[in-house]
């Protein structure tokens, strides 16, 4: 423990940049703590801030560049990739399209405070194929506010956070192993969690070739869009004849789904998670013969089933530009 203490004593513009880099790029690594850490070696004179801040916001440009080229040259990808590795399912990127939908681009500026929408936001944003110019411009602004919050912290409250080292020296092998501990136990129980909520969504799903079958046969089913306004701008194509209805409108309208048809739900995760959520709110409203589609848009697109042009909803603007 003290052999690691010092080496981040003496390392401490590298330790933040390989931190905050891999946290961007999506790897479980808290770089919070490091700041906060780096902000107190600051306070005590052994670094300098402004530095430091630098180095920290080099590092997340770095590391959302990533994730914004890949959402801008791999589109659907990316956010498939994102929703897969995710501790939670696609409730984070939902969470972060209707921040982009709310905010516009000043949803780069907050997105870093909120757990599990860093990483995502850029991937969105080059999904969206926003310009790099106004990406690098409000992104760097996010950056720089989230990097100089924790340093600063660290920098005000240095001879706290000197004692909570000094500490954590003195015990040693043991502080190292309590850390590691809790860092081990929140990403189990994140595991867990997402497995547990999986398990209970876990309904009968129609597979895309029993879908086609049932329309090619003209059975009365009712076929139902949830993605949201942002989803087709990225992606204006969708399932013959389905009703664009995003899971919060649906919670309200759902009076307008018939009781005596099959309900089809799909989304664009591959892991149905929304979809399954929302099929057990319709169960809950009475809507009994409502089923996932399994793999979602992706799995109809895959056997090359036959898609339609989405035609823009009344006040959404189909540009490369998300207003800021």
């Amino acid at each position: 423990m003290q052999q690691a203490l010092e080496f981040l004593l003496h390392h401490i513009e590298l330790v933040v940049f390989l931190t905050v880099l891999a946290e961007q790029a999506g790897l479980p690594i808290p770089a919070i703590p490091v700041l906060l850490a780096a902000g107190a070696v600051a306070g005590d004179g052994q670094a300098y801030l402004t530095v430091l801040t630098g180095i920290s916001v080099a590092a997340c440009l770095l590391g959302d560049m990533l994730w914004f080229e890949f959402g801008r040259h791999r589109g659907r990808q990316a956010l498939s990739l994102l929703c897969r590795i995710s501790l939670e399912p696609d409730a984070c990127v939902r969470k972060t399209e209707n921040l982009f939908v709310t905010h516009g681009l000043r949803a780069l500026i907050v997105a870093k405070f909120i757990p599990g929408l860093s990483t995502l936001a850029p991937a969105l944003a080059g999904l969206f194929r926003i310009s790099i110019g106004r990406f690098l411009l409000f992104n760097g602004a996010g950056s720089l506010l989230w990097s100089l919050s924790f340093l600063l912290l660290g920098y005000l409250f240095s001879q706290q956070i000197g004692y909570v080292i000094e500490q954590a020296a003195r015990f040693g092998k043991t502080a190292g192993t309590l850390v590691a501990v809790v860092l081990g136990s929140y990403v189990l129980y994140k595991y867990l969690h997402r497995q547990k909520l999986l398990r209970e969504l876990r309904m009968a799903r129609i597979t895309p070739a029993e879908l086609k079958q049932r329309m090619d046969d003209g059975h009365p089913s009712v076929v139902v869009d949830l993605r949201d306004s942002l989803d087709h701008v990225a992606d204006p194509y969708t399932i013959p004849g389905a009703r664009r209805i995003s899971p919060e409108e649906l919670e309200q309208r759902h009076h307008e789904i018939p009781r005596d048809r099959d309900v089809i739900l799909f989304c664009a995760c591959p892991n149905e998670a929304t979809a399954a959520k929302t099929a057990l709110m319709l169960k809950r409203k009475g809507i009994r013969r409502v089923r996932p589609l399994l793999g979602g848009i992706d799995a109809w697109r895959e056997l090359a089933y036959p898609l339609e042009m989405v035609v823009p909803k009344e006040g959404v603007v189909l540009t490369a530009e998300i207003p800021t």
